[in-house]
Protein backbone atom coordinates (compact mmCIF):
# COMPACT_ATOMS: atom_id res chain seq x y z
CA UNK A 1 0.00 0.00 0.00
CA UNK A 2 3.25 2.38 -0.86
CA UNK A 3 3.69 4.54 -3.69
CA UNK A 4 1.65 4.76 -6.95
CA UNK A 5 -0.22 1.62 -8.29
CA UNK A 6 2.15 0.58 -10.80
CA UNK A 7 0.74 0.87 -14.80
CA UNK A 8 1.12 -1.50 -17.67
CA UNK A 9 4.21 -1.11 -19.71
CA UNK A 10 1.92 -1.18 -23.10
CA UNK A 11 -0.60 2.06 -21.38
CA UNK A 12 2.71 4.03 -20.76
CA UNK A 13 3.93 3.00 -24.52
CA UNK A 14 0.57 4.26 -25.64
CA UNK A 15 1.05 7.68 -23.91
CA UNK A 16 4.19 8.29 -25.34
CA UNK A 17 2.99 7.24 -28.65
CA UNK A 18 -0.02 9.82 -28.67
CA UNK A 19 2.33 12.48 -27.66
CA UNK A 20 4.60 11.47 -30.51
CA UNK A 21 2.16 11.44 -32.95
CA UNK A 22 -0.28 14.45 -32.19
CA UNK A 23 3.10 16.82 -31.08
CA UNK A 24 2.33 16.97 -27.40
CA UNK A 25 6.18 17.83 -26.39
CA UNK A 26 5.52 18.14 -22.51
CA UNK A 27 4.70 15.12 -20.37
CA UNK A 28 2.84 17.78 -18.47
CA UNK A 29 0.55 19.01 -21.38
CA UNK A 30 0.54 15.06 -22.50
CA UNK A 31 -1.11 14.07 -18.79
CA UNK A 32 -3.69 17.58 -19.20
CA UNK A 33 -4.87 16.31 -22.75
CA UNK A 34 -4.96 12.92 -21.45
CA UNK A 35 -7.09 13.47 -18.84
CA UNK A 36 -9.43 16.27 -21.35
CA UNK A 37 -9.72 14.48 -24.47
CA UNK A 38 -12.35 11.47 -24.37
CA UNK A 39 -10.83 9.47 -27.60
CA UNK A 40 -7.05 9.06 -25.24
CA UNK A 41 -8.46 8.10 -22.38
CA UNK A 42 -10.73 5.26 -24.73
CA UNK A 43 -7.47 4.72 -26.48
CA UNK A 44 -5.53 3.91 -22.87
CA UNK A 45 -8.33 2.26 -21.43
CA UNK A 46 -9.09 4.99 -18.76
CA UNK A 47 -12.89 5.42 -18.03
CA UNK A 48 -14.38 9.08 -17.33
CA UNK A 49 -13.68 8.71 -13.88
CA UNK A 50 -10.01 6.67 -13.55
CA UNK A 51 -7.42 8.83 -12.56
CA UNK A 52 -4.05 9.40 -15.27
CA UNK A 53 -1.23 8.85 -14.57
CA UNK A 54 1.25 11.49 -13.07
CA UNK A 55 3.35 13.75 -15.64
CA UNK A 56 6.47 12.52 -13.61
CA UNK A 57 5.43 9.17 -14.20
CA UNK A 58 5.32 8.98 -18.12
CA UNK A 59 8.69 11.54 -17.76
CA UNK A 60 10.47 8.38 -15.54
CA UNK A 61 9.56 6.27 -18.35
CA UNK A 62 10.43 7.85 -20.93
CA UNK A 63 13.76 8.84 -19.58
CA UNK A 64 14.38 5.07 -17.89
CA UNK A 65 12.26 2.70 -19.81
CA UNK A 66 12.30 3.45 -23.83
CA UNK A 67 15.53 5.40 -23.66
CA UNK A 68 17.80 4.13 -26.09
CA UNK A 69 15.38 1.57 -27.74
CA UNK A 70 14.21 1.50 -31.19
CA UNK A 71 11.00 0.87 -30.57
CA UNK A 72 8.76 3.69 -31.51
CA UNK A 73 10.80 3.46 -34.73
CA UNK A 74 9.81 -0.18 -35.46
CA UNK A 75 6.16 0.14 -34.14
CA UNK A 76 5.96 3.21 -36.91
CA UNK A 77 7.91 1.04 -40.13
CA UNK A 78 5.72 -1.53 -39.16
CA UNK A 79 2.44 0.40 -39.28
CA UNK A 80 3.81 2.08 -43.07
CA UNK A 81 4.75 -1.93 -44.10
CA UNK A 82 1.03 -2.99 -43.36
CA UNK A 83 -0.38 0.30 -45.19
CA UNK A 84 1.54 -0.39 -47.99
CA UNK A 85 0.13 -4.19 -48.20
CA UNK A 86 -3.10 -3.05 -47.72
CA UNK A 87 -2.72 -0.22 -50.53
CA UNK A 88 -3.48 2.59 -47.99
CA UNK A 89 0.53 4.04 -48.97
CA UNK A 90 1.82 3.80 -52.35
CA UNK A 91 5.53 4.76 -51.17
CA UNK A 92 5.18 7.78 -53.62
CA UNK A 93 5.28 10.73 -51.54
Amino acid sequence: DNGRPSIAPVTLFKMLFLGYLYGIRSERQLEKEIQANIAYRWFLGYSLVDRVPDHSTISFNRKGRFEDTSVFEEIFDETVRQAQAEGFVSGRV
